[in-house]
């Protein structure tokens, strides 16, 4: 589920990225801020009362 989770998180992110470049700021600032919620290694939307595991 882990690595599921970064896999998703990272292609957020990179998408958010290209999204900015492309000119979109409001949608690649949203997309980064929903890859790294959904990260297992940072904040994760997914762990109980946001603890790390």
């Amino acid at each position: 589920m882990g690595i599921l989770l970064w896999i998703i998180a990272v292609a957020l992110v990179i998408y958010g990225i290209f999204t900015l470049i492309s000119g979109s700021i409001l949608l690649g600032i949203v997309l980064i801020i929903i890859g790294l919620a959904v990260g297992p290694g940072g904040w994760t939307i997914f762990n109980r009362r946001g603890t790390r595991a």
